[in-house]
């Protein structure tokens, strides 16, 4: 089973922060990097799904997941637009989209999405590791992505809406309206949701297929080595808690 270690989940969360740093434009940074600062104890280890088959259900799984979709959705706008697709988004909106299109996982402002699996049963029969938390009122993903995201007063373009909202295609049949209507009239304007579907289902399959293979990917999404005192500390605080959790 594919398990990050405590040094991995450290430089994947620095990695996560400098994306924002990179690609947000300073308008709306502030307010997001507040977010983050107020999730950071629990984005960091919360996982990406609740069963060992499905992908990266692991602490620090959803904040991986979240850097191969981004890759992957700038990797995918870039072969689109060699084969003549129009592009008529930017770089920032397709990132933030990607950023932000499982933000829901993360939970409310008091409580997570996700709680460990008390089941033994459930544990051993249907590889549940995670368990939906029962305190937490029921939204979509998406939409509670894009409410938290509208609590923290950041701005969403209607590009990025649309992209969060149907990421997962049409595996949520709310999705349907907007991608399987055959009247021209309603088509998307933008591919924008397309391309980010696409990034989802390959980072999925191919976690998927690390967790078959018992391997993790040859090329790790971060290479960044703490190196000052303050990194170190930081990592050192994450190995004692990281211990104190799961070990």
């Amino acid at each position: 089973m594919k398990k990050l270690t405590a040094d991995e989940i450290q430089n994947n969360w620095n990695t996560l922060i400098d994306v924002i740093n990179a690609h947000i434009g300073d308008d709306r940074k502030d307010n997001l990097l507040k977010m983050y600062d107020d999730f950071q104890d629990r984005m960091m280890f919360a996982p990406a799904s609740a069963k060992d088959a499905f992908h990266n259900a692991m602490p620090g799984g959803y904040v991986e997941h979240i850097l191969h979709v981004v890759s992957h959705s700038l990797e995918i706008k870039q072969l689109w637009e060699k084969n003549g697709a129009e592009i008529n988004f930017t770089d920032e909106e397709l990132v933030f989209a990607a950023l932000h299109h499982d933000l829901g996982k993360v939970g409310d402002l008091e409580h997570d999405y996700y709680v460990p699996q008390d089941s033994d049963w459930h544990r051993k029969n249907r590889g549940e590791i995670y368990k939906h938390n029962p305190a937490l009122q029921y939204m979509k993903v998406p939409d509670r992505g894009l409410w938290l995201l509208q609590h923290y007063g950041v701005k969403v373009t209607d590009k990025e809406y649309i992209g969060i909202k149907l990421t997962d295609g049409l595996y949520d049949d709310a999705n349907t309206a907007y991608l399987k209507s055959y009247n021209p009239d309603y088509n998307l304007r933008s591919n924008m949701a397309y391309i980010l579907h696409q990034a989802d289902m390959m980072a999925t399959h191919i976690e998927f297929d690390q967790w078959k293979r018992g391997t993790e990917s040859e090329e790790p999404i971060s290479t960044k080595v703490p190196k000052t005192k303050d990194e170190q500390k930081q990592v050192d605080n994450l190995k004692s808690k990281f211990d104190e959790l799961f070990n």
